[in-house]
């Protein structure tokens, strides 16, 4: 009995197996073991097929460029300008694409570049030309350089869009020399330029140039501005710190542009400017210490869009000049008076019947009191409000500045008169404004 049921299990353990090797290509469906199944694995072991070895999967490569060109392009790359100088073919594809170098202008000490072989700086002349630069800033240089820098980059006669030179020793041979070579130059700055003169500043009087600059030019004087506005075309941007005076008030140039920046202008022969442009929206004259009431009178008369107006630090500007601008300016948003020292309550009175006034900046008026802090109190669209440093206003006064209540800045620091108790009490009744200690 026991052999025959030996004989039946060893049968069923043998048609299983079979079943199972018939089976191997089935995969992927489980079921649960029946009970035949569960008897051949307590007898022989469990039946597992070996696991089919694991194919890798390729890894689809991510896209990249092909080209050099199209590799030095990405944007993830590492600095484009830098990499010019690791080898011939990065300089060769960079130097192609001018838009890496938009907006860049090439500083050349001449100092520096008379020790330099021609050759090798024709060949910077020839990259500049390469990579679209067309901003060139001189230093130091003198009339030989100049010839030198003609000599070597012919090419900037049609290229060389913007030239500025920086405490040259050039004369008026120089300048006139790179005026003429430079072709299309439409942009010219003089910084520190004091061997020129006001014959070498009439060379530059071409229609072609539209932004000039002239900063700590000694020799440039009141005949010169004159002359810039009568024969010169119309700037864009005139910025002057030169040696004039103020011979020059009244224009007589025509010629209208319509918004001239002029800061920091500190000298006086820029009022020249001023019945020529009626469109100036913005003018800066501070610093210039002989502007007087009637200049400012002109200005209030020829300029009916100003908008913003600077006269800090003009010691002969007094009330009238501010009667004049309250009269006048009606369109002025930002005025600024700071060491204006002969401004007293009564400007301030002129001033605060301005309605379109926005800011305004008393800093260092040494004469202003709290009446005239209370004439200020009635300017409802003042939203910026500078007392700093004036020494005779008290917290009474300055305690008054709460009926402003759409003040946003409120200055008061190095005031004598204002004290923790003052700020306490600006800082409960304004807590939307900014108080500046």
């Amino acid at each position: 009995m026991s052999s025959v049921s030996a004989q039946g299990v060893v049968e069923r353990a043998s048609a299983e197996l079979s079943r199972r090797i018939t089976g191997l290509g089935l995969r992927g469906r489980k079921r649960s073991p029946g009970v035949v199944e569960r008897v051949a694995n307590a007898l022989c072991g469990p039946a597992s097929a070996p696991p089919a070895p694991r194919v890798p999967r390729r890894r689809r490569p991510s896209p990249r460029p092909l080209v050099w060109s199209q590799f030095v392009l990405e944007e993830r790359f590492l600095e484009k300008r830098s990499l010019a100088q690791v080898c011939t073919r990065w300089r060769d594809v960079l130097y192609s694409s001018p838009r890496w170098w938009a907006g860049m202008v090439a500083v050349l000490d001449c100092r520096e570049l008379r020790s330099a072989s021609g050759c090798c700086m024709q060949r910077f002349y020839n990259s500049l030309v390469r990579r679209g630069i067309r901003g060139v800033v001189l230093i130091s240089a003198s009339d030989d350089d100049i010839n030198e820098f003609i000599r070597q980059f012919p090419l900037s006669a049609h290229h060389v869009h913007a030239i500025s030179l920086k405490g040259c020793t050039i004369t008026d041979r120089g300048l006139e020399a790179i005026l003429d070579h430079l072709q299309v130059l439409f942009e010219l700055e003089l910084t520190g330029c004091n061997e020129i003169t006001e014959a070498g500043l009439w060379a530059c009087l071409t229609p072609r140039i539209v932004s000039l600059t002239l900063t700590d030019c000694i020799n440039i004087a009141d005949e010169a501005f004159l002359g810039i506005l009568i024969l010169g075309p119309p700037l864009l941007f005139l910025v002057e710190r030169t040696g004039a005076t103020d011979g020059y008030l009244r224009p007589t140039c025509k010629a209208a542009v319509g918004v001239v920046l002029m800061y920091p202008v500190t000298a006086q022969p820029a009022c020249i400017c001023i019945h020529s442009l009626p469109n100036l929206t913005v003018l800066s004259l501070s610093g210039c210490s002989k502007v007087t009431d009637e200049g400012v009178e002109l200005l209030a008369e020829n300029l009916p869009r100003l908008r913003s107006l600077d006269l800090s630090w003009c010691p002969r500007v007094t009330d009238n000049a501010l009667e004049y601008i309250a009269c006048d300016l009606n369109h002025l948003e930002e005025l600024t008076l700071d060491r204006c020292v002969h401004i007293t309550d009564i400007g301030v009175g002129y001033i605060s019947t301005m309605q379109s006034l926005v800011a305004l900046f008393l800093r260092w008026c040494s004469q202003l009191r709290d009446f005239g802090v209370q004439h200020l109190c009635g300017m409802r669209s003042l939203q910026l409000l500078s007392l700093a440093g004036c020494p005779l206003l008290t917290s009474g006064g300055l305690s008054s500045l709460i009926q402003l209540r759409q003040l946003r800045e409120l200055e008061l620091t190095n005031c004598p008169g204002a004290s923790p108790e003052l700020f306490d009490y600006l800082h409960e009744h304004l807590p939307r404004c900014l108080i500046i200690e």
